[in-house]
């Protein structure tokens, strides 16, 4: 596990971009802007009063010398801010006063730094809902052009290094969308195939899974998996996708000549498409659990600009993870 996150952190020193966390009076927040300046993984904005930032920090016993402090209002920068939110949302029926009302809060204020182009990414979670903290990114930042659907995915790092690429998988998705229908599916796929791509610097060979391989069982929902594989096939022939694939049949060599002697991926899938949010959620956690496997996620994919959501009950060290894979994405 180390091996891989150093690897990150390496990245992200090298990118030199900065992170906003908006949940600046956070304990765990504090404490992980000092690591990640410390570390140079990124640069970090906090946002709102300084003095209460400085107190929740100096009660936290956390140094943040080193971070920018942005106040939410009364600034320049805020009301620039809040005409150019105006702008994006006025067709929605926002007014000026609303803009400026809706920038007091850090959420939206992290958004449009990062929208601007004055912030590279942000993270938050730690006291927010997914909801708070995804809803400014889908109404200001937007999604990538093409895609549609916003989803996630679990880097699992396993001990034995015979799996993925030196024991690391994609697991996706495990956090987000419910019930994808094939064209969600799809997208989830591509999406999570270009991020282990720019993540692991490997080949991703995608696992499109289900109950079956290649029909051997009739269902719709079979069906929908391998409707979903062959639009990934269309829309992206350079990724090595197949489907629908039992995921005996997608990781295991021995089991792939016997169940799937055709497939492409030969038992070597690193990153593993779940056919819903059900399937992708247990089995991360058991993978976690039961095989030693550690987690890191969920990282989201598919908003234009890095932002990412963290666990309410993540520690300073997830943060610090996070901050470096929301610094290189």
């Amino acid at each position: 596990m180390g091996d891989i996150l150093a690897k990150f952190k390496d990245m992200a020193r090298k990118e030199r971009r900065t992170v906003v966390l908006p949940e600046s009076t956070e304990e765990r927040m504090l404490k992980a802007t000092q690591v990640i300046l410390a570390e140079g993984i990124a640069g970090v904005i906090l946002l709102g009063d300084e003095d209460d930032i400085m107190d929740a920090a100096s009660r936290a016993g956390a140094d943040i010398s080193g971070a920018s402090i942005i106040p939410l209002a009364d600034t320049a920068q805020a009301r620039e801010l809040a005409v150019k939110l105006y702008e994006l949302r006025k067709h929605k029926g926002m007014t000026e006063d609303q803009a400026v009302e809706t920038l007091r809060l850090p959420m939206y204020y992290a958004a449009m730094l990062v929208k601007e182009g004055l912030a590279d990414g942000y993270l938050a979670g730690a006291q927010n809902t997914t909801g708070n903290t995804l809803k400014p990114a889908l109404q200001i930042i937007k999604t990538r052009p093409g895609i549609k659907t916003v989803s996630s995915y679990f880097l699992m790092v396993h001990p034995d290094k015979r799996w993925g690429v030196e024991g690391s998988l994609f697991f996706a998705d495990c956090a987000l969308v419910p019930d994808p229908d094939e064209q969600q599916l799809a997208e989830i796929a591509i999406a999570t195939a270009d991020s282990f791509k720019t993540m692991l610097g490997a080949e991703p060979l995608v696992a499109m899974l289900s109950f079956s391989t290649k029909g051997s069982a009739d269902h719709p929902l079979v069906d929908k998996v391998a409707a979903a594989t062959e639009l990934v096939k269309k829309q992206r022939p350079d990724i090595q996708v197949d489907g629908d694939l039992q995921v005996d049949a997608a990781i295991i060599e021995s089991v792939a000549a016997k169940k799937a002697p055709e497939s492409p991926l030969a038992g070597k899938a690193n990153v593993l498409i779940f056919p819903d949010l059900n399937s992708g959620n247990i089995a991360y956690k058991l993978v976690q659990r039961l095989a030693g496997a550690e987690a890191v996620g969920p990282v989201i994919q598919g908003i234009a600009k890095p932002v990412n959501d963290l666990s309410r009950g993540c520690s300073v060290q997830d943060i610090v993870n996070v901050a470096a894979i929301t610094a290189i994405s």
